[in-house]
């Protein structure tokens, strides 16, 4: 679908006509088929790109990309570096500075100014990429590390359907140091409820003055169990951050930020 560079004519009316019915008179195409163009990112008014079709227009100059389709714009897979203090799926109420206790969706801290500066996805952000995302991934308020949200239904089914075979791994910090007896509790498999936890992989990763920093694996491993594991062994927990899920890391996305899953990147 291509469409010239073209000037809007006034309707007489001051609050304009719906860019949707412009961009179909300008292309000839149906109304229906020029609200997906326009949500597809392929039109600029006065130089600046809208995705809402009822937009109003007057006399701006409308420019149609002329790479322009009607083709949906393929689902999107979002990592997520979230911070401590944001729900990510476990509905847990958290003290907001004057709000009292509530919820912090970790979906609000995705926006074009967030986006990390080294996504090298070269995808360009639409609207329509931050809507119907599904939290793939949940974590604990107190932790922080990778979230994913996904439209894609294939992600979505590996991380939730299959979630018992994913791998997660997590840097945990407990108080002071950890003993052999506490790492071989870690590794031996505790037990939830007179149920067995899941498997986890658990080595010592560095040593502080006050803390011990622990490098913990374990497959479908879910919000508030490595609190409990650590509970088991004796130690108190101070912070975790999950680094990796199946084969996607972490890497070097900055907290509060977020980038795109590349097209080669599998779980």
């Amino acid at each position: 679908m291509t469409g010239p560079a073209a000037t809007a004519h006034p309707t007489g009316h001051d609050d304009g006509v719906r860019l949707s019915k412009r961009v179909a008179a300008l292309t000839g195409c149906s109304r229906a088929d020029a609200e997906r163009i326009i949500e597809g990112g392929w039109v600029r008014v006065a130089g600046r790109v809208v995705e809402e079709p009822q937009f109003r227009v007057r006399d701006e100059a409308i420019d149609i990309d002329p790479g322009a389709t009607t083709m949906a714009p393929p689902p999107v897979t979002i990592l997520l570096h979230k911070p401590p203090g944001f729900d990510a799926g476990t509905g847990e109420p958290v003290d907001i500075k004057g709000l009292g206790k509530g919820i912090r969706p970790a979906l609000t801290l995705l926006s074009a100014a967030s986006r990390a500066a080294g996504d090298r996805s070269g995808v360009a952000l639409l609207n329509r990429h931050l809507t119907r995302q599904v939290l793939c991934t949940p974590l604990e308020v107190r932790a922080s590390g990778l979230v994913v949200f996904s439209q894609d239904g294939r992600i979505v089914r590996k991380l939730t359907e299959e979630a018992a075979f994913v791998e997660q791994e997590f840097t945990v910090e407990v108080q002071g140091e950890v003993s052999a007896e506490a790492l071989r509790r870690l590794n031996q498999g505790p037990s939830a409820a007179g149920r067995p936890l899941p498997a986890v992989r658990a080595s010592l990763s560095s040593t502080g003055e006050a803390t011990t920093r622990l490098r913990m694996a374990a497959k479908g491993i879910r919000p508030g169990q490595i609190a409990r594991l650590c509970e088991q062994a004796g130690l108190s927990l101070a912070g975790i951050r999950r680094i990796r899920i199946g084969r996607v890391p972490l890497g070097a996305l900055e907290i509060g930020q977020w980038r795109l899953l590349m097209p080669h990147e599998r779980f």
